[in-house]
């Protein structure tokens, strides 16, 4: 069971969806009156934070890795965004750059939630363009010399991506996951050899929740000479993360989970020492600052030349960006940068410490219903899962729609996410649903 990003702005219920339905209407349904004006927590701020969230009373939604529900605080800062879009106001222009006095920079608070430096942060519009873009900038989606190792818990879109280089002649070699819902670091360290160009592993896999020691992956790989990218979309923002610590290359990851932020806005990550051996995946005017064109009638002398430009210093950004970002309107970027705001501001660790008990406590009953637990105990990240075989066709689905309880449903398995509005209450709720 899952709900629409449009039925979370517009708080699920019935008149504010169809609401939603209506771009004009939009703004009126998500920001309607309540008790206080939205606001960012307090440095005492405590848990959990059901207020800052409009999801409508009796509806539990425990699937924050499918998509989060968007702070209030952040909608009302998108709404002021396009207010402001809709005047003759001088407003910086909806570039992504984060030009103009007072605009919003995610960059710049991405790159300080995992401990990067604003240089070496590009924006993308999801983690898979992310994926896609390192991929590319490698060579390995043309070239085909050397090998790529990634395994089976990876993200299954980076996966699919790779096998169909695979069937194009790139040496791609996935490592198949352990029987205790694993991937062995031996394993993964025998699937790599000295023409290995890249290792592609997920910081939590989507799956299930399995972290890899990402500071021992990366030692391996680069006693190798390959580099490491890292899809840390299920791991920023829902606990502490320092891409220098883990060592990793590359690190791609949309917005629209636990940065709390909305579709089509994420960023890459790439290591500044790293860039010059990159050749430019894409080309666009946005890496040229001093771009020109030549018109006539003040043409050069000499041979004609119909523009004139050289790239900008080597940035993630010069790199990786083009142009005017899908969904990186002024509204978008307003929203993003209120949102890593209201992450910062409850701090990671603190929406980590709250979470894991809810996590722990689901690890302990759900097994009691037929489900096996799949995520290892030791996980520290926002997923937890449950196998049983033919779960879509029970009527597991039916009874969790009825008791109004969202959690991400596949063909034989189930991934509750917990975040900061969660309680012990919506556990109970969800296991009254199953039984």
């Amino acid at each position: 069971m899952t709900v629409t990003r449009r039925d979370l702005l517009a708080g699920l219920g019935g008149a504010a969806v169809a609401a939603a339905s209506r771009p004009q209407a939009l703004w009126a349904a998500t920001a309607r009156a309540e008790d206080a004006p939205p606001t960012l927590p307090g440095p005492q701020a405590s848990f959990p934070r059901k207020a800052d969230f409009s999801i409508e009373d009796g509806y539990t939604y425990i699937n924050a890795a499918y998509t989060h529900p968007i702070p209030r605080v952040s909608v009302e800062a998108a709404r002021r965004a396009a207010d402001a879009r809709g005047t003759l106001r001088p407003t910086p222009p909806p570039s992504g750059r984060g030009g103009g006095v007072g605009a919003p920079n995610p960059r710049a608070q991405f790159a300080d939630l995992i401990g990067a430096k604003p240089n070496e942060i590009a924006y993308v519009s999801s983690t898979s363009e992310g994926e896609n873009l390192v991929v590319r900038a490698l060579g390995l989606d043309h070239r085909f010399e050397g090998n790529v190792v990634t395994d089976g818990l990876h993200f299954e879109g980076a996966i699919m991506h790779l096998l169909e280089l695979r069937s194009r002649g790139l040496d791609v070699r996935v490592v198949e996951p352990t029987k205790d819902f694993r991937v062995s670091l031996a394993d993964l360290a025998g699937a790599m050899d000295r023409n290995t160009k890249l290792v592609e592993v997920s910081s939590a896999a989507m799956y299930n929740g399995f972290q890899h020691d990402l500071k021992a992956v990366c030692d391996l790989a680069h006693d190798r000479g390959a580099l490491v990218y890292a899809d840390i979309v299920h791991t920023a923002g829902a606990e502490p993360f320092d891409v220098k610590a883990s060592g990793v290359d590359f690190a791609a990851c949309s917005s629209f989970k636990w940065l709390m932020g909305d579709f089509g806005l994420g960023f890459l990550y790439v290591k500044e020492s790293v860039l010059p051996r990159l050749t430019r995946p894409v080309v666009g005017y946005y890496q040229a600052p001093n771009l020109d064109a030549n018109y006539p009638p003040n043409l050069p002398t000499g041979a004609y030349r119909p523009v004139e430009y050289s790239y900008g210093p080597p940035t993630a950004a010069s790199y990786f960006e083009m142009g005017t970002l899908t969904g990186s309107a002024m509204a978008n970027l307003a929203l993003l940068s209120s949102s890593l705001a209201y992450v910062k501001a409850l701090g990671p660790a603190n929406i980590q410490a709250h979470r894991i008990p809810i996590i722990r406590r689901l690890q302990q009953e759900v097994p009691r219903f037929g489900f096996v637990s799949v995520t290892p105990p030791d996980a520290t990240g926002g997923n937890v899962s449950f196998a049983r075989k033919g779960l879509a066709d029970s009527d597991v689905p039916g009874r969790l729609a009825a008791a109004k309880v969202n959690v991400r449903l596949g063909r034989d398995w189930m991934r509750l996410s917990p975040s900061v509005y969660n309680d012990m209450g919506d556990v109970e709720r969800f296991l009254a649903a199953l039984g």
